[in-house]
């Protein structure tokens, strides 16, 4: 196994999604909140007041992360918990909730990695125009600024941004996540690149008040599989991982909100594809080349969340894709199971921007519960821990540099609109009462982690 002592093993939670105490001390209101009130947006009428209660069980939950064996820890702030309009007033009640937090797991020897953003955006800026109000990133530097200056000292290592194709490509564009809008594909440029200068005057921000800081993001990488180990097949892959705009005509598509390069080109490269500059030049500012410096200012490390990939073979269009056979293993949310994307996905985005790796999210969605004997027999997540880091053992052996992985998630959680249908967790949470179970995954995760399992 090519995991050196220095990995950083971690698991990840986001604010929304376990926290609860939504309208507790102070905390404004986020665009989740309003989306949950909406009838049919979210399965069950299920909503993010209550979550895990991780609000109320701050030493319990450090207790579960310490006795795993985690080295890091990866969680999000929740913007209106510090600032309940999004910017000006300052809640004091949520900034100690968040000193009390750090605070705790630096005693027990464990890494913070705090994520800035992971889509609860305050409902009073989305009021204001949201990411389409060209002040927006003036915003998010301003909450920025806030935070850093209150956790600097303690914490070194942040992400700015969490899947900003998600919450862009699902929340404003297809409108089945918050705020469920369906703008135009002008729109969503405009907010892509509001997006992304938010991320840059962010790290901007953190480098002045943090000495030492690591900085980097949590993004989508979706990645393209090849078929076979050809050079046609993995060109095709490249393909479909970094090229898939340019195969298509643009008046009759405009789904790119996942496309990697748009994302990370002008992160990493300094620049957008030129699919971008041809198609919807007129919809970036004036200001795009003082922009772009921003906006690629140098970070620590990229963030990769990948669940899974598209197989691809070589095609005259340059890509085509593999179906998949009859009965193939999927989750519980039905996608697909693809252990070769985390070999792949570090693989191609090492190759292109030559910058190190963290995985910030992977993990399993399950049907879980807990059996009559009383423990949750998941073996199915195990499963696929084993496979999936097996070819994450693989990247690194191939000099990918990888240095850390951040399972998702420690705690089963409200999943946006599938609400509590779904399990990612290695702790199975009782949504009526916030009782947490421990998993088998949880224990051959903690066993693994302190070299007593081998993938």
């Amino acid at each position: 196994m090519s995991f050196n002592k220095d990995f950083k093993w971690g698991a990840a939670t986001a604010s929304y999604q376990v926290e609860g105490g939504s309208y507790e001390d102070g905390k404004g209101i986020s665009v989740w909140d309003m989306f949950c009130k909406e009838p049919d947006r979210v399965y069950n009428g299920d909503t993010g007041d209550f979550a895990c209660d991780s609000y109320h069980r701050i030493k319990e939950d450090v207790k579960i992360i310490k006795d795993l064996g985690l080295k890091a820890y990866r969680f999000s702030l929740s913007w209106t918990r510090i600032l309940p309009n999004g910017i000006g007033e300052i809640n004091e009640s949520g900034l100690k909730f968040y000193d009390m937090f750090i605070d705790e797991l630096i005693k027990e020897n464990i890494e913070p990695y705090i994520t800035l953003f992971h889509w609860d955006y305050p409902y009073e800026l989305y009021k204001k125009g949201h990411w389409l109000n060209d002040e927006s990133s003036k915003w998010f530097e301003e909450y920025t600024e806030v935070v850093v200056k209150r956790y600097g000292d303690r914490v070194k290592n942040w992400m700015t941004i969490n899947e900003p194709q998600v919450f862009i490509g699902l929340g404003y564009s297809l409108g089945t996540h918050a705020p469920g809008l369906k703008l135009s594909k002008f729109d969503i440029i405009r907010m892509t690149h509001n997006v992304l200068l938010s991320h840059g005057k962010a790290v901007r921000k953190i480098r002045e008040y943090v000495e030492n800081a690591n900085i980097g993001f949590a993004f989508v990488c979706d990645t393209g599989i090849p078929n076979t180990t050809s050079e046609e097949d993995k060109n095709a892959a490249r393909e479909y991982t970094f090229n898939r705009q340019s195969k298509v005509n643009d008046t009759k598509r405009y789904d790119f909100c996942f496309d990697n390069e748009l994302w990370f080109d002008p992160v990493m490269l300094g620049k957008y594809p030129n699919w971008v500059y041809k198609n919807y030049s007129d919809n970036l500012p004036e200001s795009l080349d003082d922009d772009l410096k921003i906006i690629s200012e140098n970070v620590d490390f990229m963030g990769l969340n990948i669940y899974h990939g598209k197989v691809v073979k070589s095609s005259e269009e340059g890509f085509e894709f593999i179906k998949f056979n009859a009965g193939h293993a999927v989750t519980g949310l039905d996608w697909p199971i693809t252990s070769e994307a985390l070999y792949w996905g570090p693989y191609f985005m090492y190759e292109r921007y030559k910058k190190t790796i963290m995985i910030t999210e992977n993990g399993l969605s399950n049907k879980d519960w807990i059996s009559i004997d009383g423990k949750v027999h998941d073996e199915g997540r195990i499963d696929f821990l084993r496979s999936y880091l097996g070819r994450l053992s693989d990247a690194i052996d191939d000099e990918i540099d990888v240095t850390g992985y951040f399972q998702w998630s420690l705690l089963d959680n409200f999943e946006w609109a599938e609400g509590y249908k779904d399990r990612f967790g290695l702790v199975y949470v009782d949504f009526e009462t916030g009782e947490r179970t421990k998993k088998e995954s949880y224990y051959w995760y903690r066993d693994l982690i302190a070299g007593k399992k081998e993938l």
